[in-house]
């Protein structure tokens, strides 16, 4: 089992830059890949990104070169460090976490880009 808590969405204009983090506890050592996810009002989730035990990385089309995400495993917390927001960018973020096949997911945290 894997819990999840997200912290760091709020209202930002657009161009400006927020942190998402996400702190992991449980069965932790068994995480192999965690990411974000978001869904905004009346669309599917959709990943954001994704980053492997190892290291590697995988971006929506959409956020490229202005998202970052990172992983520090000696805080077992993955971030999301989002610059360059738009409006689009509007929607609850999830985090994710993949263990043993099945998805687990935070509670999600609001992020407005206002234009």
């Amino acid at each position: 089992q894997v819990q999840l808590v997200e912290s760091g969405g709020g209202l930002v204009q657009a161009g400006g830059s927020l942190r998402l983090s996400c702190a992991a506890s449980g069965t932790i050592f068994s995480i192999n890949t965690m990411g974000w996810y978001r869904q905004a009002p009346g669309k599917q989730r959709e990943l954001v990104a994704s980053m492997a035990k190892g290291g590697s990385t995988n971006y929506a089309d959409s956020v490229k070169g202005r998202f970052t995400i990172s992983r520090d495993n000696a805080k077992n917390t993955v971030y999301l460090q989002m610059n360059s927001l738009k409006p689009e960018d509007t929607a609850v973020y999830y985090c994710n976490a993949l263990l043993f096949g099945a998805n687990y997911w935070g509670q999600g945290t609001q992020v407005t880009s206002s234009s």
